[in-house]
């Protein structure tokens, strides 16, 4: 950006361009026309401007954790949000205003203050914007539901370069195809977000060896069959490198790891729930590593011991309807012990409870009919990621009887990646609002496969 009413963007070779294009997904570097990084709502209008005039498509990102799912963009100007002025909480309407570009871990701290927390993901650098209207899978889902649900306002600047505001009763139809409806309707600014009581809770992750994973894998899928909607837990099949920040005991190995959060309204409830968990499956063997405690919600960030620093990461996504035996033996043959799996992680988010219902009001993708989560996520070979691709072929082949052909948008790593989150009549009432805002498609290089029949 330069002088106000002045806009120049970043071109290839310049360093506003080399900023602005930074991803988190190493393996997944974006190649668009121009790019740039905005830091205000008028820096976004005179980008979205420009981009009309000069015949370029719109394209945003903040992170670029999803990169790899990204369609290609070599006639659009990418704009980077980053946008100024912090997260605004209001503890007594348990509200929060989240500038685009705030990252997981600045939402947590804010909140954390009035003893308030949101339904947020994994990592803490991770762009809020995106998880949140892309679905957003958070430990405490089971209690919260789609983090999409907790949207209760949305502030974006549309293709006729208007800033606009929409919530339930301000234009309610594109407020329903915001939030999952999987892009091309402008550029998101702010969002307003739900937040409720952190409670009670004790989290953590248990580590065993990967010839455990037979038992833990069998008394895990038994007990997510009736667990109680306060406990949200994972299981993945790791296979961890020798690097700074990995524990020695699970570096260089397959281990079974089974994670999640409870909360609870007291703390007795907490540590009952997350015992009656955790004690048959320390029957099974001595864990390798054991961290579950008594939590503050800003440590509920540290459950996954997700990457701080960009890496390369490549994997496959799928929703499976349920898990039997024949299941569990298909997905050890896959990614268990022995198996050569060149995942670095790989498994199952318990989904169930509050993810399952969607609750009045909800956008396009309000909840999720599916007993489990399947993610697996590698680093690509150095001469290319045909091998991983391959493995992540094999998967969606072995998995066949267990998948319900859905994804979830912000969980696709990868553009080739068969992908679906909404059926046919829903694609086209979100194009219907698509044709409305956006005629002449200036944001449709940026709608996620399969959501759209514009494209």
């Amino acid at each position: 950006m330069t002088e106000p009413g002045e806009f120049v963007p970043g071109r290839p070779g310049d360093p506003e361009y080399e900023t602005a294009t930074r991803v988190f997904n190493l393996a997944a570097p974006v190649h668009p026309a121009a790019a740039v990084t905005a830091r205000s709502v008028d820096e976004v209008r005179a980008a979205v401007r420009h981009a009309a005039a000069a015949g370029l498509g719109v394209r945003m990102f903040t992170s670029g954790h999803g990169a790899g799912a990204a369609r290609p963009m070599p006639e659009a100007l990418l704009i980077r949000t980053e946008l100024g002025g912090g997260v605004e909480v209001d503890p007594a309407g348990r509200v929060a205003r989240v500038p685009a570009g705030t990252r997981a871990g600045e939402l947590v701290a804010a909140t954390a203050k009035h003893g308030l927390t949101s339904a947020h993901g994994s990592s803490a650098n991770v762009g809020l914007v995106n998880y949140l209207l892309g679905g957003g899978l958070s430990g405490y889902g089971r209690f919260a539901g789609l983090a999409v649900n907790g949207v209760r306002a949305v502030e974006l600047v549309t293709a006729d370069g208007v800033a606009r505001r929409v919530d339930a009763e301000h234009d309610p139809e594109l407020f329903r195809a915001l939030r999952g409806g999987g892009g091309g309707f402008g550029v998101v600014t702010a969002v307003e977000v739900a937040l409720f009581p952190a409670g009670q809770l004790v989290g953590g992750a248990t580590y065993w060896a990967g010839e455990l994973a037979e038992a833990v894998l069998a008394r895990w899928n038994a007990w997510t069959t009736d667990a109680p909607r306060e406990v949200t837990t994972g299981l993945r099949l790791l296979n961890l490198p020798a690097v700074p920040g990995v524990p020695p005991a699970l570096a260089g190995r397959t281990t079974v790891c089974v994670d999640g959060l409870v909360r609870a309204g007291s703390a007795g409830e907490a540590r009952r729930l997350a015992d009656d968990l955790l004690r048959p499956l320390y029957a099974l063997g001595e864990p390798l590593a054991d961290t579950w405690s008594v939590l503050t919600a800003e440590g509920v960030l540290g459950i996954h011991m997700d990457p701080p620093e960009p890496v390369p990461f490549l994997g496959e996504h799928h929703l499976l309807s349920t898990l039997d035996s024949q299941g569990e033996a298909e997905l050890l043959r896959l990614l268990g012990a022995g198996s050569g799996s060149p995942f670095v992680g790989a498994g199952l988010r318990q989904l169930g409870g509050a993810f399952a219902t969607a609750p009045e009001g909800a956008g396009v993708l309000g909840h999720l009919d599916a007993a489990f989560s399947f993610a697996a996520s590698g680093v690509p070979d150095p001469s290319g990621p045909e091998r991983l691709l391959a493995r992540c072929a094999q998967l969606r082949t072995g998995l066949e009887p267990w998948r319900t052909g859905r994804t979830v948008p912000n969980f696709v790593e990868h553009f080739e990646q068969p992908q679906r989150h909404l059926d046919d009549d829903e694609v086209a009432a979100v194009d219907r609002v698509r044709l409305r805002v956006d005629p002449a498609g200036l944001f449709r290089g940026d709608i996620a496969p399969n959501a759209t029949a514009l494209v």
